[in-house]
């Protein structure tokens, strides 16, 4: 055997096993930090996600808070003896001598900007807001809807200006007495600044521009001393706010991934602000525009830097206090394995010496095998010799003659079988498993036997319900099987029976689950100098046997990675037992 040569000084296992911790301790802190932001932004989108019903929700009440007011209105004026009688005459100077104190109250007070009076046929007859405009035909929403149903309507409505005003329709009628209609409405900037402030957001009313014309908006721009910007969006127009302006992050692509349904986190001017959208229908039905929230997350992701830079900061001290103690661990081990290190050092001398001793008893086996065989094939062939000259001196009697080569050729047949056993003694060490019914198996095998057994012993097959499959190379199990059966049947007197049995068993030394395919006799018992050698080769304690038999079972349990035992059974007769692991 070549020597072999260890190096003086093995590679440090501490430093090769410390950067991989360390290494996977920054793997794991990203993958902590990264999921601790994650789960942060899911709670910031679901917070801003939940407001925006919320705004939706509280401009509804507000617009129902403001309609009751409007209703209330209404029944006032209705209630007033000289305004009826003026809206009754259709004298336009009466209702405004009766009406403009109220008015004025109402718009100061309740922020009231429309009142009108419109005749049955939805003619206005006067507008307190603009006393010179009236005749005109009212055609909106809410007019048409109180018209038809002869109820109270109210409702979001857009003017041509752009003017978004909630209206209250109520029919006027005494009696029997159609009188006309009141109309009270006020501008809804008011109720987004109160949403606002209650819930901590700001707002911006976005009207889609299919519903406006620009000359009229502008228009609309003007009277109400506004500066609008029609051009920043391509869709939308700004028609009121809570905020001095937009944010200039908030460009086209930003609305449209808003349109689309989702929640856009933006920076403007060093702030960081968190944007959604909620509908806006009008009293018709329309989907007329958006309400736009914006909400400033600047002071909470500040305060969760700050948690997460803690966060941080106390999970590297515990990965450092982590890292320290492996590091005085590995320092431990990384002794004890140069120890260990230097002990295989010196092992390595005695390991060559010990292959060397292996090596001589393998030879002094193989010289035991070789003595064998020469053994075996010497007797048949001096035999022969002697024969062959016996028959050179009579080959003047024919019959003689004919006797002696008889001898001759039995002889050569005797030679010729031990040779195949040898053959297929070196076959064994081929070995294909597949999975294998083990009762097909076995009766194949007890099949073959009773086949060529001269005195037709009765054998015998317990196996367990159901018998098991196992992974096994079918062909060497056979032949295992066929020689114990062979065995069994040569230590077997007169016709008593064998016994295969399997059984499932653990092994004594591993503990590893198994099955122990079992072959019993009734026959003479093995001689107690023989049991330490029947797996021998060449080992045999009849004349005209080969010592191969058993040997080759043992040969199969160790390809399978398994054993073969045998014992003598106390009511009598011997037992083998090929174990096979599970």
């Amino acid at each position: 055997m070549d020597n072999q040569a260890f190096p003086t000084r093995p590679k440090s296992i501490k430093a090769a096993f410390l950067r991989a911790f360390g290494l996977a301790l920054l793997v794991i802190m990203g993958v902590f930090a990264t999921a601790i932001y994650m789960a942060e932004a899911k709670v910031r989108d679901r917070d801003l996600a939940e407001r925006a019903p919320a705004v939706a929700a509280l401009f509804a009440v507000k617009l129902g808070k403001d309609s009751a007011l409007m209703h209330a209105v209404g029944h006032a004026m209705m209630g007033n003896a000289a305004i009826a009688q003026a809206f009754r005459q259709r004298n336009r100077q009466a209702l405004e001598d009766q009406g403009r104190e109220l008015f004025e109250i109402l718009r100061t007070d309740h922020r009231i900007t429309h009142l009108y009076f419109d005749l049955p046929d939805r003619v206005n007859l006067y507008r307190f807001h603009s006393p010179d405009r009236y005749g005109d035909k009212i055609d909106r929403a809410t007019m048409l809807q109180a018209h038809s149903r002869s109820e109270p309507v109210n409702g979001l409505e857009l003017g041509p200006l752009g003017t978004l005003t909630l209206r209250m329709v109520m029919p006027w009628r005494q009696g029997r007495q159609h009188l006309g209609y009141i109309e009270v409405g006020e501008e809804i900037e008011h109720l987004i600044s109160e949403v606002s402030a209650t819930l901590a957001v700001d707002l911006a009313v976005l009207v889609n521009k299919r519903y406006l014309a620009e000359p009229q908006w502008q228009q609309g721009q003007d009277m109400m001393n506004r500066q609008g910007d029609w051009s920043r969006f391509a869709s939308h127009v700004v028609q009121a706010q809570t905020m001095t302006g937009l944010p200039a992050t908030l460009d086209e692509t930003v609305l449209a991934r808003l349109l689309a349904g989702k929640t856009v986190k933006i920076k403007d001017q060093g702030r960081s602000l968190h944007a959604a959208l909620a509908p806006l229908d009008d009293a018709a039905g329309h989907h007329i525009g958006e309400l736009l929230l914006i909400r400033d997350i600047s002071d909470l992701e500040a305060t969760f830097n700050g948690y997460m830079a803690v966060v941080i900061l106390l999970s590297l001290g515990v990965a450092a206090g982590v890292f320290g103690v492996f590091y005085v661990a590995l320092e431990r081990v990384d002794k004890d394995y140069q120890r260990q290190h230097e002990l295989e050092h010196r092992l390595l001398r005695m390991n060559t010496e010990h292959q060397r001793i292996l090596q001589l008893e393998k030879l002094s086996a193989l010289g035991t095998m070789v003595g064998g065989i020469a053994h075996q094939l010497n007797n048949p062939l001096v035999g022969v010799v002697n024969m062959a000259e016996l028959a050179a001196r009579e080959a003047d009697d024919p019959d003689r003659t004919r006797e002696l080569l008889d001898e001759i050729q039995r002889a050569g047949r005797d030679c010729r079988s031990f040779v195949r056993r040898m053959l297929e003694f070196s076959k064994v060490s081929r070995f294909e498993s597949r999975p294998t019914p083990i009762a097909d198996l076995i009766n194949d095998t007890v099949l073959m036997f009773r086949q060529t057994e001269a005195r037709h012993l009765p054998v015998a097959v317990e196996l367990p319900d159901p018998p098991p499959e196992l992974l096994i190379d079918p062909i060497l199990v056979r032949h295992a099987l066929f020689n114990l059966l062979q065995n069994a049947a040569q230590a077997t007197d007169g016709q008593a029976g064998i016994t295969i049995r399997l059984v499932a068993g653990t092994d004594e030394d591993s503990g590893a689950p198994g099955w122990s395919l079992i072959v019993a006799d009734q026959g003479r018992g093995i001689a107690p100098e023989a049991l330490d050698k029947l797996f021998v080769p060449f080992f045999t304690t009849r004349s005209d046997g080969t010592g191969l038999g058993l040997p080759v079972v043992q040969q199969v349990a160790l390809l399978h990675h398994g054993h073969v035992s045998a014992r003598n059974r106390p009511q009598g007769g011997a037992e083998f037992a090929l174990w096979l692991p599970r």
